[in-house]
């Protein structure tokens, strides 16, 4: 599954991580289960009509911020590993059951300028195959990557490839499970969740009903054949799905409910996240554990939903707009962004381990879009200072949003941003942790040329489980450049 942060108790000698919620919203439509007399093993589900009519209509951060200056103090940890989100991963009944899952939901207005498919991922004839990281490279069963069999009498490298919705080649798995039950990435259950995911979203409804129903649907007897350890069974779900899903690809079936969207679920953006996660960030953890309390640099992040709210909801942020994530640590709201809204999304960090890290996902996150079939915003990592770093001085005069978790900044740094954002264009949105303009701050004859004055500030509130930090609930600001109110100022007292 793969975590977004990496925070440590003082004096902790490793890193324990949390298991991963997903909520999904299933249509609940009765459907017969499509089975034989057999109560032992679960029939095809091969009802796929040959020709789908197309009339058929379909309806519809976590910020990793390494702080990259040394005047950055910290700010305090949690007593283990967050998640991009916090739901319990078993596989037990009540994730096999749609009726108790729910999609993952913000409001968001139909950005009628974004286009969702990634054409060419659907072209027969371009099938090369992409530079991936595979579920079975980082599964390898030894004892480095803690990786045993799923059950046991299972061969140790049983493999299983997995089709997507595209003509892209199919995830390579290993049938294993974590050696030692602290380790996130589960594969079986990842196949799961890919399963659900192209259920929910690349699917009409009767098609959606039938991959996903509540009883036969293809993740649901999946479950199953693990619960019941048996090999043949779970190879045989696996193909079944493989010719299913291709030949609904092949129909044009999956791209015309792709091409009706007009925005992504963020529940799908936040797996292709977790995906990208788990097979860069989580093996290579040891590189950012040097970011650790005590120190003058610290790893935290805004969480997933607490992200998609920003985007969505303070920053009505649209495709053909520009974010920039000012402390970006290994990327992740900046490749959400870039997903979840599709627009050009920036990011600076400073610190070496974070930004090595940063590009790696960039370019694994690139593979899997690819591999969905979605497209994203272009993505630009640039490393250094960002109070000195000339790109991101230059593409602030255009930034529609920025992003910057000021949770430990000093005073000076946080004024060093303020005179920065002089140079952004009107109405263009900060988001930060801590206010950049002082409580009761009133403009003066005295004060008139402070930068204070053109920032107008909204405070808002975040809930539980929005950052990596604490589960506690806190507050947040928005400010938007508006010089609005010193020029009336200058105005009144000519």
């Amino acid at each position: 599954m793969g975590l977004f942060d990496y925070l440590q108790k003082p004096g902790a000698k490793s890193i324990k991580q949390q298991p991963l919620k997903i909520r999904k919203e299933v249509v609940k439509t009765k459907v017969p289960p499509i089975r034989t007399s057999s109560a032992s093993t679960d029939s095809p589900l091969l009802l796929i009509p040959n020709d789908v009519s197309k009339k058929r209509a379909h309806h519809g951060k976590t910020t990793p911020i390494l702080q990259n200056t040394s005047s950055r103090k910290h700010h305090g940890t949690r007593d283990q590993v967050q998640k991009f989100s916090s739901d319990e991963s078993d596989m037990d009944d009540t994730r096999d059951d749609p009726s108790k899952r729910s999609k993952s939901t913000v409001s968001q207005e139909p950005d009628l300028k974004r286009h969702i498919r990634l054409t060419v991922a659907f072209s027969e004839g371009n099938t090369s195959e992409l530079s991936m990281v595979h579920a079975a490279d980082i599964t390898s069963v030894d004892t480095s990557t803690k990786f045993v069999p799923a059950w046991e009498g299972l061969p140790q490298r049983v493999r299983v490839l997995l089709q997507y919705p595209t003509c892209s080649q199919p995830e390579s798995y290993y049938l294993v499970k974590p050696q030692f039950g602290d380790d996130n990435f589960e594969p079986l259950q990842d196949m799961i969740e890919v399963m659900r995911k192209i259920s929910e979203n690349y699917l009409p409804p009767v098609e959606r009903n039938l991959f996903d129903h509540e009883t036969s649907g293809f993740p649901q007897r999946l479950s199953r054949a693990i619960k019941r350890q048996s090999e043949v069974e779970l190879k045989n779900i696996i193909e079944e799905w493989n010719r299913a899903l291709q030949k609904l690809r092949d129909n044009g079936v999956i791209s015309q409910v792709l091409d009706s969207y007009r925005n992504l679920d963020p529940g799908l953006v936040e797996h292709i996240l977790t995906q990208t996660y788990s097979r860069i960030v989580s093996p290579r953890v040891s590189s950012l554990r040097e970011y650790e309390n005590g120190t003058d640099n610290v790893y935290g992040e805004l969480l997933p939903k607490f992200v998609s709210k920003i985007l969505h909801k303070d920053a009505s942020l649209k495709s053909d707009q520009v974010f920039i994530d000012l402390g970006s640590g290994v990327g992740n709201v900046v490749l959400q962004s870039a997903l979840e809204i599709g627009c050009e999304s920036w990011g600076c960090e400073m610190m070496k381990n974070a930004c090595d890290l940063a590009e790696l996902q960039r370019d694994e996150f690139q593979a899997r879009c690819r591999l969905w079939g979605l497209v994203a915003g272009q993505i630009v990592l640039e490393r250094g200072d960002f109070l000195s770093n000339a790109a991101i001085g230059k593409v602030l005069k255009r930034a529609d949003v920025v992003l910057v978790n000021n949770q430990a900044f000093t005073p000076g740094l946080n004024e060093g941003l303020t005179r920065l954002f002089l140079d952004l264009k009107e109405g263009c949105r900060v988001i930060s942790l801590k206010s950049f303009v002082p409580a009761g701050h009133k403009i003066t004859a005295r004060n008139l040329n402070s930068p204070y004055n053109v920032l107008k500030v909204e405070q808002k509130e975040y809930y539980s489980d929005c950052v990596s930090w604490t589960n506690a609930p806190g507050t947040y600001y928005v400010s938007t450049k508006d010089s609005r109110q010193i020029k009336a100022f200058a105005a009144r007292n000519k």
